[in-house]
């Protein structure tokens, strides 16, 4: 009982970050700088998701692989199903193939780090994960080769500047997805500094 509320804040947290990425993922940020609009390269999910890969660390920080491991799946399970209404269910089924494989991945990372300096373990397990995670999603949400999943965004697939930038045009959502990894790049660096300050607090209790 002890540790199924102790790991309470972790899954709601979990269950409440994919959830908004999920349904900020649909609004790509209408914002033009010079020449540059950040439409046809961002979307505001790329700020809310990293934060994902930050719970997950430090419950396996805290607990062990195994618990982040449930940790994971619950807040999977909670959040796809929330995804559906907030969403559509083409990108809960995105999300979550994106989310339950990068989250695992995440965790086996971590787990291989654990004993080495205090950042590298996060870090690496976050830049691979976001990775993956990115590649699954877009290629699952907004490629015209998953439309079998549902029906497809056509401002998504609309041919455009590849990061609104280069002569080269590609479907929007490519630019998007590069566009969300550099900034799940930087916001994953940013999550160093947090969960540098949680880990005295979260010290770890098990290794599964």
């Amino acid at each position: 009982m002890r540790m199924t509320l102790s790991l309470l804040p972790f899954m709601a947290v979990m269950a409440a970050v994919v959830v908004a990425s999920n349904f900020l993922v649909q609004f790509p940020v209408d914002y033009t700088l010079g020449a540059l609009n950040l439409a046809d390269l961002l979307t505001w999910g790329a700020f809310t998701y990293p934060a994902a890969f930050l719970v997950t660390d430090l419950a396996n920080r805290r607990f062990g692989p195994s618990t982040a491991r449930m940790v994971v799946l619950c807040g999977f399970i909670v959040a796809v199903a929330l995804s559906v209404w907030l969403a559509t269910p083409r990108i809960a089924v995105a999300s979550g193939s994106a989310f339950l494989v990068a989250q695992l991945l995440d965790v086996s990372i971590f787990d291989r780090l654990r004993n080495r300096v205090w950042w590298l373990p996060p870090l690496a397990s976050t830049i691979i994960g976001s990775s993956l995670d990115t590649v699954i999603f877009f290629g699952l949400a907004f490629s015209q080769a998953a439309d079998i999943i549902g029906p497809g965004d056509g401002f998504a697939s609309e041919a455009a500047p590849l990061l609104g930038l280069f002569a080269m045009e590609a479907p929007r959502w490519v630019s998007w997805a590069l566009g969300d990894l550099g900034v799940k790049m930087i916001v994953g660096l940013a999550m160093l500094a947090p969960y540098g300050v949680l880990m005295p607090v979260l010290t770890p209790q098990r290794r599964a």
